[in-house]
C-alpha cells in the first residue's frame, strides 16, 4: 500500500486503518507498525518512514491468512 502525502506541507507521522475481516489473521506486516484501535487494525509508520515532504510517499504491506477470498477493505488514513 502506498500512504502519499497529498498537502504542502511536511507531515510527521501517519496511521492507516481498516477492518479486517473476522477470521482473517495477519501473519505479516512490513515498513509499519501494527496496532489495532476502536476495534480496527492499524498500521502506523515505523521509525524511519514517518516523515513526508509535500508530495511524497512510502509504502507498507501486510500478508493475511483468510478462510475465503480476498476481502476488499476500506482504508482510513490520519496524519500525526
Amino acid at each position: 500500500m502506498t500512504v502519499k502525502n497529498t498537502g504542502s506541507a511536511a507531515i510527521s507521522g501517519w496511521t492507516v486503518s481498516w477492518t479486517q475481516p473476522s477470521g482473517d489473521t495477519i501473519t505479516s506486516l512490513w515498513n509499519a507498525v501494527q496496532g489495532s484501535a476502536n476495534g480496527q487494525t492499524t498500521a502506523k509508520n515505523a521509525a524511519y518512514n514517518g516523515q513526508l515532504g509535500a508530495g511524497a510517499s512510502t509504502t507498507f504491506g501486510y500478508t493475511a491468512s483468510t478462510g475465503g477470498s480476498a476481502p476488499t477493505l476500506t482504508l482510513t488514513c490520519q496524519t500525526g
